[in-house]
């Protein structure tokens, strides 16, 4: 009961509509059009966000690649950098899906009105409903369909049944076709009638029209994807995981609605059709846009790549200099402690030798102090074999003593 009280939430009101498209215009056909075309415009902002986010999806796959490349034997590490990468990025693995489904899940509802117009669209009572039942009978699963029809075409066959002049039937023919009755795939056993061959059409051509669909998403969906300097990288595109998921959709999608196209009554085919249409259209207006917004965004990262090349090739040039100048890497000392040292021993030395120069002009004569000699026989490094060092430490004297 809780099931069925929630289930009326829904298809009250797309009986409701259904019922006032149908007075304004008088063709049920018509009416399932404009219903279609409604319901995908009510939906439009979750189709954006849908796309938005496919399409974002998309163009991570080169990264995402890349980090499967480099983790392919850490399982633990590749599900952590994707994480990251797709938080970084503001980027859900199932949002763009899960927001596709929901037209599928219209569907549902829909079939219920479309299988029981005269407690949805009709408005009938459940007692009217019942005595209805007992004129036309219940076998069937759309009995309640030829009811309608049958009180639109003969309503004198009803007019013993208190309240049914309050009631309208409803009309389903639709270009010589009963969009109430379901399709039948064997059309030679009826006869080859326009009627039946006409509604084994509409399964088949909402079927086909999917197949495009797919075809064309998939390839304004691999548009988008570029490598991380923004440019478009169609081998990527090829080899990522949402075009292997659509390719698998290019068929099972098609094959799924030709199977319950043949097993519903044919205007729910026709909203199927007609939604699939709209969807097209608006998924190549929203991925025009994304595609400019996104387009911006390579630009930017494109322009810092190479940025970052033309101060890397500076770089390589100055290095490339700097090798030719000195091809034997013979570098000198430059620390500041030893550049301190020979400031100093060279001003020593100038002190020196001018104090030599005036002691010559006066005839002074000035011994030269001896320099003690390193103990490691190395002037530049005194102690270079330990402080304690002595070059005549096991010398004949010193064993002699």
């Amino acid at each position: 009961m809780i099931l069925a009280g929630l289930g009326d939430i829904i298809t009250k009101p797309f009986g409701w509509i259904l019922l006032k498209l149908y007075e304004l215009f008088g063709s049920y056909g018509l009416a399932i059009i404009l219903f279609a075309v409604i319901v995908q415009l009510v939906l439009l902002p979750i189709t954006a966000k849908s796309k938005k986010g496919m399409m974002k999806m998309s163009r991570l796959q080169p990264r995402v690649q890349a980090l499967q490349k480099k983790y392919a034997n850490d399982q633990m590490k590749l599900n952590a950098e994707l994480q990251a990468l797709y938080k970084s990025e503001n980027a859900s693995m199932t949002g763009g899906c899960l927001w596709s489904l929901v037209p599928m899940l219209i569907l549902i509802p829909l079939y219920s009105v479309i299988r029981y117009p005269l407690q949805y669209i009709v408005g009938a009572s459940p007692e009217i409903i019942e005595a209805m039942g007992k004129v036309v009978g219940t076998d069937g699963a759309y009995w309640q369909v030829d009811a309608a029809l049958q009180l639109f075409e003969h309503p004198e066959k009803f007019a013993h049944i208190d309240g049914i002049a309050a009631l309208q039937g409803i009309d389903f023919n639709f270009f010589g076709l009963n969009l109430g009755l379901q399709p039948e795939w064997q059309v030679w056993t009826k006869g080859w009638k326009w009627e039946w061959i006409g509604l084994a059409l509409i399964p088949i051509i909402s079927a086909a029209s999917q197949i495009l669909q797919t075809m064309i998403s998939r390839k304004m969906n691999n548009s988008v994807i570029t490598n991380e300097k923004g440019v478009q990288d169609k081998e990527t595109a090829e080899k990522s995981q949402s075009n292997s998921t659509m390719k698998a959709m290019m068929w099972m999608m098609p094959l799924m609605s030709l199977f319950i196209g043949f097993g519903v009554p044919a205007g729910l085919s026709i909203y199927w059709f007609v939604g699939g249409v709209v969807r097209t259209i608006e998924d190549v207006i929203l991925t025009n846009h994304y595609r400019k917004v996104y387009d911006a965004e390579d630009a930017i990262r494109l322009q810092k790549a190479m940025e970052l090349e033309a101060i890397e090739a500076e770089k390589e040039r100055i290095r490339a200099e700097r090798r030719a100048a000195n091809p034997d890497g013979i570098t000198s000392n430059t620390s500041k402690k030893k550049l301190q040292q020979k400031q100093r021993e060279e001003q020593q030395a100038a002190k020196a030798a001018a104090a030599k120069e005036y002691a010559a002009k006066k005839g002074i004569v000035i011994e030269e102090e001896k320099k003690p000699q390193a103990l490691s026989g190395v002037a530049d490094r005194p102690y270079c074999k330990g402080r304690a060092y002595q070059a005549d430490r096991y010398s004949s004297k010193n064993t002699e003593e």
